[in-house]
């Protein structure tokens, strides 16, 4: 084996439906990650997220003019990040901590296909940061910066 061998993450993906239920404890109507196109446990992934007319947020987030809720979106690239965190084996997924730099570039309606892309830039100290940004069609949607907390890192809550 050589040195860039020994070094290299495994590349993992695609994964179904099922094994992305193994991974994030999240269930219908909030499972947002339809699947996973591919992985590298603790360093970046890219998933999908299909959007369908059904959804219960469609409801009442602008009858008549369905549009994605931006909060809907930044869940579903923190649960990417959530997928790349948990496969990195540092245990259950991470929670999340923060959001900065997010912008809206663009609205996400029903029929539409959002590629989600995550990529840590740190962590330490029970954070993990992520670059993520979402995208339809090739044009970006949203784009920004997110961080989880490990919750083995966090000490026990005083009662």
């Amino acid at each position: 084996m050589t040195v860039s061998e020994a070094v290299a993450p495994t590349v993992r993906g695609p994964l179904t439906s099922d094994e992305i239920r193994e991974i994030l404890p999240h269930r219908w109507p909030f499972l947002l990650v339809d699947r996973v196109e591919k992985v590298e446990p603790g360093v970046r992934g890219t998933g999908i997220k299909n959007v369908t007319g059904t959804e219960a947020w469609f409801q009442g987030h602008f009858p008549g003019t369905a549009v994605l809720p931006g909060v809907v979106l930044i869940e579903a690239m923190a649960q990417m990040a959530g997928v790349v965190f948990a496969l990195a084996g540092a245990g259950p997924i991470g929670y999340l901590a923060s959001v900065r730099s997010m912008r809206f570039r663009r609205t996400v309606v029903p029929g539409d296909q959002v590629v989600l892309t995550v990529a840590r830039t740190a962590g330490g100290r029970g954070f993990t940061e992520f670059k993520v940004d979402a995208r339809v069609a090739g044009a970006l949607a949203a784009d920004g910066t997110l961080a989880l907390a490990d919750p083995a890192a966090q000490p026990p809550q005083k009662v």
